[in-house]
């Protein structure tokens, strides 16, 4: 199968035998794609090796005939994203948890979406706490993890703004109680999460553990390396 001229992102790239590298692409409709480019390691092709980095988008052209396709042309589709310092940590960690949460061949045109939205967020300056929480939302979303956020999964009650939940990944919020285990969040962190409504630094670094929480759930306990480069800023600033 010859697929032409497809939107990518590099998700990951490393050395393949001796002149070629094995890419991770990202794409929106053949999902995350194993592909080698062939001979772009030799001196003669610093161009073609320089346009396979991460946060440059992409147009590219495969073949494929099993697991692994074989690159063929590449073009930069607009100029690459400039992240520095934490900036790019975040971004790294996005492309992290594409790579870890997604299978190769699955399509997910609104999760392709929603990783350039937030690369684009990042880019521009917006809080990259928030705009971490709600690309971590979307991700599981549209890979089918949704979560609940707006009522309580045991009993169909809508969650209420000042009450204490604990939030269980495998089913959702659940009312705290003496008995609860796990992290204590309010229902409006919840809600504002739900209707896409930045809340205050404290709500987002409780939203963050829980979402952490979720995601290792969803990688059978595992945690993401990323994670251990974004750790808190101090006080008065938003961590990630």
């Amino acid at each position: 199968m010859r697929v032409e001229q497809q939107a990518a992102y590099v998700l990951h790239a490393r050395a393949y035998r001796e002149t070629s590298l094995l890419l991770e692409l990202f794409t929106p409709d053949h999902g995350r794609i194993g592909a080698i480019a062939r001979g772009v390691r030799g001196a003669s092709q610093r161009g073609a090796r320089a346009i396979l980095q991460p946060l440059q988008p992409l147009f590219c052209t495969w073949t494929a005939r099993g697991e692994l396709a074989t690159l063929g042309n590449v073009e930069a589709a607009a100029s690459p994203l400039v992240l520095h310092g934490e900036l790019l940590l975040c971004a790294m960690y996005v492309n992290e948890l594409v790579l870890r949460l997604t299978a190769r061949q699955d399509a997910h045109p609104e999760a392709f979406s929603a990783y350039e939205q937030c690369l684009q967020r990042l880019a521009v300056g917006e809080s990259p706490s928030w705009t971490l929480r709600r690309f971590e939302r979307d991700l599981l979303e549209h890979i089918g993890y949704a979560l609940v956020l707006d009522h309580e999964p045991d009993t169909g009650l809508p969650l209420l703004a000042g009450t204490n939940y604990s939030y269980h990944a495998e089913v959702g919020p659940r009312p705290w109680t003496t008995a609860s285990t796990g992290i204590c969040l309010r229902g409006e962190y919840l809600l504002a999460l739900a209707a896409d409504q930045m809340p205050e630094a404290a709500a987002l670094t409780v939203l963050r553990r829980m979402l952490r929480g979720v995601i290792s759930f969803h990688l059978g306990g595992v945690n993401l390396r990323a994670w251990s480069l974004l750790q808190p800023l101090p006080q008065g600033q938003q961590n990630r």
